[in-house]
């Protein structure tokens, strides 16, 4: 494998790559992106590139997605108010249909461009086998559900097929509905299931910040906890974090919330000392 021909010339470098690589040669990798990564063209394509380049390695990972500002153009199009409970959006029936919609078009597309991208990629969608079970969240929400049970062998044959499966954050409750599932909150439960080494959520910001705004590269599930409980974190932050201490106390070695407006950010996370935002262990 020649790691040089794989690597675009402003990521890591091939020392660091060659460092790392192995750390996770036998490792799942599950990667949330979603925000500005979605709808920037430039993130958008270096974000399909570091995944390409990923699979290229020969290591594993999953991608799932979320649509968050694309679902909202669509649902403002129809003239529909979109309205969230502690970072979680609210969704009735005709809204279902919109959400899925949207997530379908998105999912098309990072399928088509990984695939593009000399790599290889499998859509992974409720119609797929519904390898999300979910039992519903408060009642408030409507359809938003919380997910129960994760087709781990499903996703596993498709690893061993040397693809990316690409998840959309949606499941099926006992009613045989579909339900919407935060992509972040998915995303936990996946890694969960797979004991995945890295779980990386994609955001539009820096990180985690402190009460003076500042950037904190580390810290464990405790110190998150108390954060909550300050309210130093809110907004769509909060399911992100409680996914993170989630994630971290039931078996993924470490998950970071990805600054996902910098260049290869992705490659520089796993590949590098100097990471791209926060990350939190247990």
């Amino acid at each position: 494998m020649n790691i040089e021909k794989i690597l675009p010339k402003e990521g890591p470098s091939i020392e660091e790559v060659k460092k790392y690589i192995e750390k996770y040669s036998n490792e799942i990798i599950v990667i949330k992106c979603g925000g500005s990564v979605l709808l920037d063209k430039n993130l958008f394509n270096q974000f399909i590139e570091d995944v390409a380049i990923i699979n290229k390695l020969r290591l594993s990972s999953i991608v799932i997605h979320g649509g968050g500002k694309n679902i909202k153009k669509k649902l403002d199009k129809q003239n529909i108010d979109s309205k969230f409970i502690n970072g979680l959006r609210v969704t009735d029936e005709k809204t279902i249909k919109i959400v899925e919609e949207a997530l379908l078009e998105l999912n098309f597309e990072i399928l088509k461009n990984i695939n593009e991208n000399q790599a290889s990629a499998q859509s992974v969608t409720p119609k797929d086998g519904n390898i999300i079970k979910i039992i519903p969240e408060k009642k408030e929400l409507g359809l938003v559900g919380i997910p129960k049970e994760i087709d781990k062998d499903f996703l596993l044959n498709i690893i061993k097929e040397k693809k990316v499966p690409v998840i959309i954050p949606m499941g099926v409750g006992n009613d045989k509905k579909i339900y919407n599932i935060n992509a972040d909150v998915a995303a936990g439960s996946v890694a969960k299931e797979l004991n995945s080494r890295r779980l990386l959520l994609m955001t539009d910001v820096e990180g985690v910040l402190d009460k003076n705004k500042k950037l904190i590269l580390e810290i464990n599930s405790e110190v998150a906890k108390k954060m909550l409980e300050e309210e130093t974190i809110s907004g769509g932050m909060i399911p992100k974090i409680n996914t993170c201490i989630d994630a971290v106390e039931n078996g993924v070695t470490g998950v970071v919330i990805v600054d996902g407006r910098k260049p290869h950010s992705i490659l520089f996370e796993l590949f590098s000392d100097k990471g791209s935002g926060t990350l939190i262990r247990k």
